[in-house]
């Protein structure tokens, strides 16, 4: 992959790992090397440097004295730890969007996406459907209009974007039952339920993270 500097160079490198790291092609205690990755991309280690700071901020990698830098490892712990934030976050998010919207024209996209995801799941496009699923968390955010959970959000979502690379690799019922979690997520906001949204969510993550600990329980990863 070859790069053209910009004002931007560090955060194209740092998207460019973290894609090898959430579809699971760096694997978890791998160790990435700031010369090694400098010499593929033809690009400064003074950039990859910055890049890997980067990644540490997303938790996609550890930076360890005298070790340097290496994947990530999903333990236990780190999964609970992280859905017990991600379904509070998501449930925020969703109930400020229900309590923000006002013309049924800020629903379409939502809608729109629900309709691709519903085409991707019956083409069983793994791939390309985890990443339109993401589309319904970047729409909402305006909605929400809190610029404070956006930032968290950012740093958190590869940590989430990987989990569910990991657990479709290993459930093929998985797409199904994010299709249907999405549909009533959707029909609960535009009816501005409060508690079939935190009920919703609150379901959904607690069966993601129960897949994801069978995973990483048994290190299939």
């Amino acid at each position: 992959m070859v790069f053209k500097a910009s004002d931007s160079l560090s955060e194209q490198i740092a998207q460019h790992l973290a894609s090898k790291i959430i579809k699971g092609e760096l694997l978890a205690k791998e160790r990435i090397q700031e010369l090694k990755v400098a010499s593929e991309l033809g690009v400064s280690r003074g950039s990859v440097r910055e890049a890997l700071l980067i990644l540490q901020r997303k938790h996609l990698i550890d930076i360890l004295p005298r070790r340097g830098a290496m994947v990530t490892e999903l333990t236990e712990h780190k999964v609970q730890s992280l859905y017990e934030m991600v379904v509070e976050l998501y449930s925020f998010l969703a109930l400020k969007v229900a309590e923000k919207w006002q013309a049924e024209i800020q629903l379409k996209p939502f809608k729109a996406t629900l309709k691709e995801l519903e085409l991707l799941a019956e083409q069983r496009n793994i791939e390309r459907y985890i990443e339109v699923s993401f589309d319904i968390l970047r729409q909402a955010l305006p909605l929400a209009d809190n610029s404070y959970l956006e930032q968290i959000l950012a740093n958190v979502q590869p940590a989430i974007h990987r989990t569910y690379y990991l657990v479709a690799s290993k459930y093929e019922d998985h797409i199904v039952k994010s299709l249907g979690f999405f549909k009533e997520l959707i029909q609960a906001v535009e009816q501005r339920d409060q508690q079939q949204i935190r009920g919703i969510i609150a379901a959904y993550g607690k069966h993601h993270q129960d897949m994801l600990m069978t995973v990483v329980g048994g290190r299939e990863y």
